[in-house]
């Protein structure tokens, strides 16, 4: 018995419908086509390429070559400065940026939220301005702070108060150079997370903290528990989405702080770091890509955990 495959012929009805439904619905679709072509140019395309490039051998300028799953098995086996230095730093720094920045955001944005609202403005605004300041505010105010010598502020502090009696070269010792990065970046990082949740703080409805006085509310703690929280957990998860992502992705803070690449004795170097060495000073470009993937694939996970505990459940 001979069976007869529609598949072909019900694909094209199917293209046909879509079609007719761009035509009839075409001004709609040409509002979102601008949008459309960007994404296509810009992310579609270089992800899609960058997916063939991470299973071959490239260098810019040579043939590529397809090597298969060759980049990924050095990236668990062969590469030594990745496990022993990389992945080590950017955990310590990823731990310490993310969770704790993204716990003195929130705090920082409760405590401002409980001041009068003239005070309020100033205080918003000295959180704030670290963050748009940036590059500069790294290389001009902090590289000063932390100088290695006597004229450094937090040296001659020290000396001045008899905790030391030699300066320390913060951003050029290795052990001290990712503890001064840690500081710097939460300090910087006081920007678009902590405006969003001072703004959803600001967005919760007072009568439900009076009706929560009623039903036994007693003190700030549990309204902050109780009221605060649920009723602001879309600017928290985008908050926490913000953190993870600047603290994974962070790489040039060491760089800019110690004035090397590498950075000292590796002590400051991350994975965005590492991505960078092998791009554009090794010119391994099909290795880089297959770094950035596994970047990806981590941003992503914690993304997810993310909404899972702060997303809505519809």
């Amino acid at each position: 018995m001979i069976k007869v495959v529609r598949k072909p012929k019900e694909r094209r009805v199917g293209l046909l419908v879509v079609w007719e439904e761009i035509k009839r619905n075409r001004a709609a679709y040409l509002f979102i086509l601008p949008f459309m072509v960007c994404f296509a140019v810009f992310i579609a395309l270089p992800v899609v390429s960058a997916t063939f490039l991470s299973f071959t051998s490239f260098d810019g300028i040579s043939a590529v070559q397809f090597v298969g799953l060759r980049n990924f098995v050095d990236i668990l086996s062969a590469d030594l400065l990745l496990m022993t230095h990389v992945v080590p730093n950017t955990f310590i720094f990823a731990v310490a940026v993310g969770p704790v920045g993204y716990t003195l955001q929130f705090l920082l944005a409760w405590l401002i939220n409980s001041i009068p609202r003239k005070i309020k403005i100033l205080y918003t605004m000295a959180i704030y301005l670290p963050s748009i300041a940036g590059g500069v505010l790294i290389s001009v105010v902090f590289t000063v702070f932390f100088s290695g010598d006597r004229l450094g502020h937090l040296n001659r502090f020290l000396i001045n108060m008899g905790f030391i009696v030699d300066p320390i070269a913060w951003t050029q010792d290795s052990n001290t150079l990712l503890l001064v990065m840690i500081i710097v970046t939460i300090w910087g990082s006081m920007g678009v997370g902590f405006l969003s949740l001072f703004a959803g703080m600001q967005n919760v409805d007072e009568q439900l903290y009076e009706a929560g006085k009623i039903d036994g509310i007693r003190n700030a703690f549990q309204e902050l528990i109780h009221i605060t929280i649920p009723q602001m957990k879309p600017q928290m998860l985008f908050s926490a989405v913000m953190s993870i992502v600047g603290a994974i992705r962070a790489g040039s803070i060491g760089v800019q702080l110690s004035g090397q690449n590498p950075t000292p004795e590796y002590a400051g170097q991350l994975f965005q770091n590492h991505i960078e060495d092998f791009g554009f000073q090794r010119f391994e470009l099909g290795y880089a890509t297959a770094l950035s993937f596994v970047l990806l694939a981590v941003t992503y996970a914690l993304t997810k955990l993310c909404f899972k505990f702060l997303g809505e459940r519809d």
